[in-house]
């Protein structure tokens, strides 16, 4: 992962100690720019780590950033209510003796087994008789991670934290529904990772960081032990069994079966998906190069979740961001496809903007956020601050709102998470009702799709996207969700047809492996050999009317009015 040492300067050397006792050492190092994160990037095909990658600017919102590691010395995983934290290395072992102390310390988990390289365990089912306000604070896996974060919290580092992925089901430990979909056997709910050697990259200001952390508690250290971890080939795959979980005109289907629950009063929106299933021969790190170039997004990732899983993402959406006390999310609806060039995009923002459907969708997805916000927020601090904003994709255009508020006293970055479980742009509304909806109607468990990907911070700080526009790797499969937001006067057909260009880029990334792009037919050429005589009347257009013709290959000259009409005996145009 890391540079050559004559290429890096140390530039900070730095000890503090956390709230649970343990004491860290910080070592700073500058490292060379270009091309400083493709170690990750290919080790990642065998080794787990995440790296996280901004490649879209938006003034206020988005900056251009990437941050990442392998081989990371502790993995915590959760399915259901059930908890393994295990040491990847001797690194992790160290690590594992305060964690186990805290969560012995925690009300709600049961530590089942413990050894010196896992701990097993669960979290006990919330009570009964709470205030709403109090649901985020009720038991489950977030619990768990609460204590871990409270073990290692310290105002004084910004990326130490907890990296990975959060899986849709995490919702139903927040607001439990009627499950009736299959999960399979190998389904995790959660993957996180705690990294001691992380590497930062500032793409504005062209500076690249190595931030390489040890760890002493009672008496032992990581100082001098490996940083290494297990390796797995990437296990690649040339075919799948199915294209789809959906047959043709299922999803439209679905969209009608909406349409009544809208008509009873049951919904007032709902945002099913369906599923589409590539081979995928490449490896996931060039799977992840594609995207990056041909899809920026704010919330582009690579991970690899171990057990031959991985996720790449081009996300366009964030979830919840928290920095201090403040709170934000930027709610995305309303799309429609690039035109083909800067003038058609703005006939096609013109029609989008001016959509009323596209204008309720959006509201209504902004009213939830505010609701959301307000479970955990101070009086008055909610607030739009962005307003159907327009930012531009690869293949679409979405609009999109911005909400913020500030966090009250007694409540967390992981309160503000799980009060927006999940955000309405991938349910709906009613909420709970919406994500019945989608368990009822859809045909496979969603997995990671609509939940979150990025970092709880141990300062408390939170950056994460929703996993959106992401492909699922599992054995060679790739998998690709995408959804449309359904409201009363909905087109099932329209909207069948939207999903399909949601999970296009992606597809495209896994089918197309160059830049190129697909070869087309060359147009007919019907002014090949003609020669045409523009006169210049100075009217401010003749050069662009000319160009049009020589478009249909055409010879086209240029003569200012006034010219001897000997010329047009000379030049002999077949038009003038």
């Amino acid at each position: 992962m890391t540079s050559p040492a004559t290429q890096s300067s140390i530039t900070d050397d730095t000890t503090f100690q956390t709230r649970g006792g343990i004491t860290v050492r910080r070592i700073t190092e500058q490292h060379p720019y270009e091309d400083s994160t493709a170690p990750i990037i290919s080790a990642l095909d065998t080794r787990r780590g995440v790296l996280l990658a901004s490649s879209f600017e938006y003034p206020g919102r988005y900056t251009r950033w990437d941050i990442g590691f392998v081989d990371p010395p502790l993995e915590i995983t959760s399915r259901q209510r059930s908890f393994r934290i295990r040491a990847l290395n001797d690194r992790g072992v160290v690590l594992l003796a305060p964690i186990a102390r805290a969560i012995a310390a925690t009300a709600g988990i049961e530590a089942a087994a413990t050894t010196d390289t896992e701990i097993n365990g669960d979290v006990l089912p919330p009570a009964d008789g709470f205030n709403e306000e109090q649901r985020s604070r009720q038991n489950s896996v977030f619990t768990l991670l609460r204590a871990v974060i409270e073990c290692f919290a310290s105002p004084d580092d910004s990326q130490l934290g907890l990296y990975g992925a959060f899986g849709y089901d995490l919702a139903f430990q927040f607001e439990p529904i009627r499950l009736q979909l299959e999960r399979q056997a190998d389904q995790r709910d959660l993957v996180l990772f705690l990294p001691d050697e992380i590497m930062t990259v500032d793409h504005r200001r062209a500076a690249t960081t190595v931030l390489r952390y040890d760890f002493t508690y009672d008496g032992k250290s990581t100082q001098g032990l490996p940083r290494d971890g297990e390796r797995r080939d990437f296990q690649s795959t040339d075919s799948v069994p199915r294209d789809c979980d959906h047959a043709p005109g299922q999803y439209a289907d679905n969209v009608r079966v909406a349409r009544e629950a809208f008509a009873r009063g049951d919904l007032f929106e709902v945002v099913p998906g369906q599923t589409f299933f590539e081979p995928c021969p490449a490896p996931p790190s060039e799977l992840f190069q594609r995207l990056r170039t041909r899809n920026p997004a704010p919330y582009g990732a690579l991970m690899n979740l171990g057990e031959g899983e991985y996720l790449v993402a081009a996300s366009p959406e964030m979830f919840v961001r928290v920095e201090g006390r403040r709170i934000e999310t930027c709610p995305i609806s309303g799309t429609i496809a690039r035109g083909r060039d800067a003038i058609e995009d703005s006939a096609r923002i013109l029609t989008l903007l001016n959509s009323e459907k596209e204008c309720s969708e959006l509201t209504m997805c902004t009213d939830v956020d505010r609701n959301d916000k307000s479970r955990v927020c101070e009086p008055g601090s909610v607030r739009v601050i962005g307003r159907r904003q327009i930012e531009m994709y690869s293949r679409l255009i979405h609009t999109v709102d911005h909400v913020e508020g500030t966090l009250a006293d007694g409540f967390d970055a992981l309160d503000g998470f799980l009060a927006h479980s999940w955000a309405v742009t991938v349910t709906g509304a009613p909420k709970r009702g919406a994500m019945q909806f989608i368990e009822d109607h859809e045909k496979s468990a969603r997995l990671w799709y609509g939940g979150a990907i990025g970092m709880v911070g141990f300062d408390g700080g939170m950056n994460t996207g929703l996993t959106l526009r992401t492909v699922r790797i599992k054995d060679g499969v790739a998998q690709i969700r995408a959804g449309a937001t359904l409201l009363f006067d909905s087109d099932p057909e329209a909207e069948e047809a939207e999903t399909r260009l949601k999970a296009s880029a992606l597809i495209d990334a896994l089918r197309r492996p160059t830049d190129a792009a697909p070869k087309v037919a060359i147009a007919a050429r019907p002014g090949a050999g003609r020669k045409i005589l523009m006169v210049d009347h100075e009217d401010s257009f003749v050069h662009t009317l000319g160009g049009y013709f020589r478009e249909t290959g055409a010879e086209v000259i240029t003569l200012r009015a006034g010219f001897p009409l000997t010329r047009l005996r000379d030049e002999a145009p077949d038009l003038v």
